[in-house]
């Protein structure tokens, strides 16, 4: 109150101003639904594409450690196998944006070369 011409002013807060509103928020949660499905798709994608080069690596130390199996293969399985995962490498370098389904063949692929190698080294 100004007290020299008696005016006075008052100023009302109201809890209105800056909330959502109920269809603002219903979209919200529709976003997040749809963008949920569209991660869980990309985590699966990239999970294949780790689980194929993290394949890659261990079977490369594989044929190349002496520790593990190197003195025991032959030379044409280790190139055999050397040959796949170089294979494999370019595929998975020249396809970064290869789906789930793909990658996995990709996997498949190299297990089906790799795989009688090495269980044929283990059985003898």
């Amino acid at each position: 109150m100004e007290k020299a011409i008696g005016k006075t002013e008052s100023i009302s807060i109201t809890s209105d101003s800056g909330r959502l509103t109920a269809a603002e928020i219903e979209q919200m949660l529709k976003d997040a639904e749809q963008f949920a499905e569209e991660d869980r798709i990309i985590k699966e994608k990239l999970d294949s594409k780790h689980d194929l080069q993290n394949y890659i690596y261990q079977m490369r130390n594989t044929i190349e450690d002496r520790d593990k199996l190197a003195d025991k293969m032959n030379e044409d399985d280790k190139n055999a196998i050397a040959s796949a995962l170089t294979e494999a490498e370019d595929w998975l370098n020249s396809n970064s944006d290869a789906e789930k389904d793909d990658i996995d063949f990709q996997k498949r692929e190299l297990q089906s070369v790799c795989d009688p190698i090495i269980a044929q080294i283990y059985n003898s």
